[in-house]
């Protein structure tokens, strides 16, 4: 079998990628999922899970991706299902900064600033069906908490995605269709079904290269292994799983990929670097019988009790230019619906710490070792700031309407007092914000840890591509949901022979440029 272009991962970036190739080019696209394809939105097959929106499903199609942090088990939750992370996440449409997309550029990443990136975000907001969410649809532990923030003097805003602005607290935006969880590949691959070939189930093990140039890939078949070939190779398997596969087609650094038993194709030292997320520690309280009445009543009233409806930005004392903490408050049932969770979470945005995703095997079924290497900066930058969000987490929980409801905090709890104690506790008790990116950094061949240009091009390989949040250089300031499928917008734009199709005449509600 052979095609014109495969995309490898149909996560979300990959959802666009093959969407957008198929409406724009009658050459044939191949797009492969290493999980499940329930086919259309409409067909019936979905799991409940993956489309109730009121929760994060991060379990049921879980990679089970794992690390160490603080000497504990740290679970990596990444969605193995057409969709990726777009079928189970909690559809924050986020933006960031416009510091994040025009530091992208100025690296030397030409079309990536923030103002030609707006029509994309334009477009992939019409195409998720975005919509905003308004103060009336709060639950009452998200509106209390909101209230609480801004009393502390985080000021309300309109417009969460004002990419120009460096504090406020607002309900976010969400990809969400009444109640169900619009994912990617209800936005992009559905409309394109009867022009593009989707393949569940079909784990990739690597990417065939001959001659310097991608002639196709190795697919997972059952039990054995089978080739298909390609004229272009567009990798879309995440900031875990794209570095894995060009590492076991033999592209990364040499010394490493002879020790993981692979034939090194191409001696590239970036692909597997740079790896990081946005470190958080989550305050939990105990609650109180007054807050989960009025919880109760509001779902009864409404039918719907997300667990997540707003994020607060602002700035540490720290911070230079825009802005670098989230807070955000989680409160619902856990999973097993026994009991309650009432969190105030806290995010350093703009982390310096950097880890590596590593082979341990030449194989599909070999571990990776991921090591974000959490909170390892050498000016000790992320634990600051974070511990300057935890404390700042306290004083909103201390505003009395807040506090009422609350009660006490059993985490980490009221011994842990002062910044240096926090500090301590923060090195084992630190948690990942889900938003792995930069293990095939983007930029210029002139960069020695760069793994493809701006356009996605691996350096040194023809018809290869990366497309996914693994290209970004640095995380954007904020979740990586939105950002990510405008990755996908973007590749897909610059491989395509003519404009893509659907882009909005009138551009949906975006931030000024």
């Amino acid at each position: 079998m052979a095609v014109d272009t495969v995309v490898v991962g149909a996560g979300t970036a990959g959802a666009v990628v093959a969407g957008r190739l198929a409406a724009s080019s009658s050459e044939r696209t191949l797009l492969l999922e290493a999980g499940p394809d329930y086919g259309p939105a409409d067909g019936g097959r979905w799991p409940h899970d993956l489309l109730d929106a009121a929760s994060s499903a991060l379990w049921s199609h879980d990679w089970g991706y794992t690390g160490e942090f603080g000497g504990e088990v740290i679970h990596f939750n990444r969605a193995r299902v057409v969709g990726g992370c777009s079928s189970h996440n909690a559809g924050a449409v986020v933006f960031g900064s416009r510091l994040d997309y025009d530091g992208w550029a100025a690296a030397g990443n030409a079309s990536w600033s923030a103002r030609e990136l707006l029509p994309l975000f334009a477009s992939a907001w019409k195409q998720l069906r975005v919509r905003r969410v308004g103060l009336d649809e709060l639950t009452p532990f998200q509106r209390v908490c909101r209230d609480a923030i801004v009393t502390n003097g985080i000021p309300a805003v309109e417009d969460f995605n004002n990419l120009d602005q460096n504090a406020g607290i607002a309900p976010f935006p969400v990809n969400i269709d009444g109640v169900t969880r619009f994912n990617c590949a209800f936005g992009y691959v559905d409309p394109v079904r009867d022009r593009l070939m989707v393949a569940g189930d079909a784990p990739v093990e690597r990417v065939l290269v001959r001659g310097g140039r991608a002639v196709g890939v190795v697919v997972r078949d059952g039990q054995r292994l089978a080739e298909i070939g390609a004229s272009r190779v567009v990798v879309s398997a995440g900031a875990y799983g794209s570095p894995a596969i060009l590492l076991r087609s033999g592209i990364g650094p040499a010394d490493e990929l002879i020790a993981a038993g692979c034939r090194p194709a191409l001696d590239l030292p970036g692909v597997g670097r740079n790896l990081h997320d946005q470190p958080c520690l989550e305050a939990d309280y105990e609650g109180s019988d007054d807050l989960i009445e009025a919880m109760e009543r509001h779902q009864a009233e409404t039918g719907w009790r997300p667990d997540e409806q707003v994020i607060a930005k602002f700035p540490s004392t720290g911070c230079r230019q825009g802005f670098d903490l989230h807070i955000y408050p989680v409160g619902g049932r856990w999973k097993d619906a026994s009991r309650w969770r009432w969190t105030l979470g806290v995010a350093c945005l703009t982390p310096l710490s950097r880890g590596s995703v590593r082979l341990t095997g030449p194989g599909l079924d070999d571990r990776l070792v991921i090591d974000h290497r959490y909170l390892s900066d050498a000016g000790g930058y992320d634990r600051a700031r974070l511990a300057e969000g935890v404390e700042r987490v306290r004083e909103v929980a201390q505003v009395p309407e807040l506090r009422r409801l609350l009660g006490r905090e059993t985490r980490p709890g009221p011994e842990i007092s002062g910044r240096q104690a926090i500090e301590r506790f923060l090195d084992h008790a630190a948690v990942h914000y889900y938003h792995p990116v930069g293990t095939c950094k983007m930029g210029p061949a002139s960069d020695p840890d760069s793994v493809v240009d701006a356009d996605g091009r691996v350096h040194g390989i023809e018809g290869l591509y990366v497309a996914d949040a693994s290209l970004m250089p640095t995380v954007i300031s904020g979740n990586t949901n939105m950002p990510t499928a405008v990755i996908g917008e973007r590749i897909a734009r610059s491989l395509s022979p003519v404009r893509n199709a659907g882009e909005p005449r009138h551009p949906a509600p975006q931030p000024r440029a």
